[in-house]
């Protein structure tokens, strides 16, 4: 089984070295490098291709979250991109919505244990969202409530979908996981992962977060039809 590469980015040094001895003590995971800022973190990302970033989201200079989406959106290389997970002190930190809005794959408090925070690396980086659709559901619910400053366009790409990518959307907005949504529409696991990715790739999105919050902000929750 080939390791999960990590990239740790936190300004505190003692954060990064807990982090370390704790993910790497397990053999899934190996850690390609660590970044005390954000412009670091995004010099080692594209340098070193990790497969999830843990990134900080408050740190001197450059945000985790300004980190991240120049990260996603700037990623010279082929795809994936790096998923990037979220650490923060606060439950519902306002700068965790901007991080998903900016493509970050999920969030984690600093106070999980050391398996929650493995099992939170491996989901994000098999490309599930959060850590279980309960909290993806809950922060899609928070961040939505709050739309952003500037209205946005439907894109045109929603208008191409097909009846079941439209499914697929809106049981993505309702916080599925893949085997949620595979028993809702009697379809096997990597079946749904495949049409995950091309409905990503036909939106132009980063991840099923984006997606999420996307059918959230254009009445997309409702399933076709109804």
């Amino acid at each position: 089984m080939t390791p999960i590469r990590l990239l740790i980015a936190d300004d505190q040094e003692l954060i990064r070295a807990i982090l370390k001895a704790t993910l790497t003590r397990r053999p899934d995971f190996t850690v390609a490098g660590e970044a005390s800022d954000g412009e670091q973190a995004i010099a080692a990302a594209l340098d070193l291709r990790p497969d999830v970033i843990l990134m900080d989201v408050r740190m001197p200079g450059l945000t985790g979250v300004d980190a991240t989406r120049r990260i996603l959106t700037e990623w010279p290389h082929p795809e994936p991109r790096p998923r990037v997970l979220i650490l923060t002190t606060f439950d519902l930190d306002a700068y965790v919505h901007d991080a998903l809005r900016a493509g970050a794959s999920g969030f984690m408090l600093k106070n999980a244990t050391p398996d929650q925070l493995a099992e939170a690396v491996r989901v994000v980086a098999a490309g599930e969202a959060m850590l279980a659709p309960t909290v993806t559901r809950r922060l899609i619910a928070t961040f939505t409530a709050t739309p952003p400053p500037t209205p946005k366009a439907v894109p045109e790409a929603l208008a191409t979908l097909t009846e079941r990518e439209l499914e697929v959307l809106h049981l993505l907005a309702r916080g599925l996981s893949n085997a949620e949504i595979a028993q809702a529409l009697n379809l096997t696991q990597t079946g749904v992962k495949g049409r995950v990715n091309r409905l990503l790739g036909r939106l132009g999105l980063a991840n099923r977060v984006q997606a999420a919050i996307l059918a959230q902000e254009h009445g997309l929750t409702t399933p076709p039809g109804t």
